[in-house]
C-alpha cells in the first residue's frame, strides 16, 4: 500500500496541483499526522492520557487511514522498540543490523520490505478489544475509502493529492524512527540514541522530541529539554496542543507529565558529547 502511494504520487506531475488540492493535501496530512500521534502512539500504545472508547476508535480509524497499518500492529512494533531501542531486536534502528547510509535506509523504511514486518507478539489489550481487532484486521479499508473520497471531490488530481499527502506522512513518521536516532540533542539521560531534533518536530507535529520520549514514554508532552542553565523549557509540541484541546472538550482527562524535579534529576551532564551512546547508568524503559 505505501508502495501505491508512491507510484500514485506520481499523479501530480500530470495534473499539477491547485490550491484546493494542495490545501486537501496538507489537511490529510495534518489530521492523519495528529491521529497517529495522539492516537496511535500517546493514547493508545504509552496511556499517557485517558479517554473514551469513542475517541480511542475513531482516531484509530483515521490512522488507518495514514497508511499506518492497524492498531494491533503499530503498538506491537512501537512497544518492541522500547523494549530493544537501538540493540539487535530493535526493529527500525539506524544502528542496527546497519549503520550509516544503509542504517538510515533501513530505519526509513527498509525494515518493511523485510521479516521484520511480522511482529512477533501482538498486544493484548488491543486484541481484546473487538472494535479495535476488526480495525486492525480491515486497517485498508479507511485508506481506500479516503483515496475514494479525495477521487469524488476532485477527479484525478484531487487522488493524486491524497497519494502524495500519504507519501509524505509516511516519510515524516519515519523520521522519527531514523533521524531523531542519528541526529539531534541528548538533554535527558538514556541508553540509547533518541534525540531532540527540531526539524523531525515540526515534520510530525511533536514527535520529534525524541530524547525526551525515551526518558520519560509515557509523558503527554514530549516538547521538553533543559536548557544550559539546567532549566527546565517547554518547546511547541501540537500534538500536546491537539491533546489539550480534547481536555477542554471533556474528551480527554488524567494526562500524564513529568514533574520538573523529575526532568532535572534525568539531565544530562552538559559536557556530554553527542556523538556516541550515552555514558549514563542504564534505566530500564518503560512502554
Amino acid at each position: 500500500m505505501i508502495i501505491a502511494s508512491h507510484i500514485g504520487s506520481l499523479l501530480v506531475l500530470i495534473t499539477g496541483l491547485s490550491w484546493g488540492s494542495i490545501l486537501w493535501l496538507l489537511f490529510l496530512y495534518v489530521i492523519r499526522m495528529l491521529a497517529t500521534t495522539s492516537i496511535y502512539h500517546r493514547l493508545l500504545t504509552h496511556k499517557s492520557y485517558q479517554a473514551s472508547n469513542l475517541v480511542l476508535w475513531v482516531g484509530s480509524i483515521v490512522a488507518a487511514a495514514a497508511g499506518q497499518m492497524g492498531p494491533s500492529w503499530w503498538k506491537a512494533h512501537h512497544m518492541i522498540h522500547h523494549q530493544y531501542v537501538d540493540r539487535d531486536l530493535d526493529p527500525h534502528s539506524p544502528h542496527t543490523p546497519a549503520q550509516g547510509i544503509k542504517g538510515f535506509g533501513w530505519s526509513q523504511g527498509g525494515w518493511l520490505l523485510s521479516p521484520n514486518f511480522f511482529p512477533a507478539k501482538l498486544p493484548s489489550d488491543v486484541e481484546e478489544d473487538g472494535v479495535l481487532k476488526v480495525i486492525d484486521r480491515l486497517h485498508f479499508i479507511p485508506l481506500v475509502a479516503l483515496g475514494a473520497l479525495s477521487y469524488f471531490i476532485g477527479g484525478v488530481e484531487y487522488l493524486g493529492a491524497f497519494f502524495l499527502s500519504t507519501t509524505l506522512l509516511f516519510h515524516a513518521v519515519q523520521t522519527v524512527n531514523s533521524l531523531s536516532h542519528i541526529v539531534g540533542e541528548q538533554p535527558f539521560s538514556t541508553n540509547d540514541h533518541s534525540r531532540n531534533n527540531g526539524f523531525v518536530a515540526f515534520l510530525t507535529l511533536g514527535e520529534g522530541w525524541h530524547n525526551l520520549h525515551h526518558a520519560f514514554p509515557a509523558s503527554s508532552r514530549q516538547g521538553i529539554t533543559i536548557s544550559a542553565a539546567g532549566q527546565v523549557v517547554y518547546l511547541p509540541d501540537p500534538t500536546f496542543g491537539f491533546i489539550k484541546m480534547l481536555e477542554l472538550l471533556k474528551l480527554a482527562s488524567k494526562l500524564r507529565m513529568p514533574a520538573e524535579n523529575d526532568l532535572l534529576a534525568r539531565a544530562r551532564n552538559q559536557n556530554f558529547q553527542h556523538s556516541g551512546l550515552p555514558a549514563a547508568v542504564k534505566i530500564p524503559v518503560k512502554s
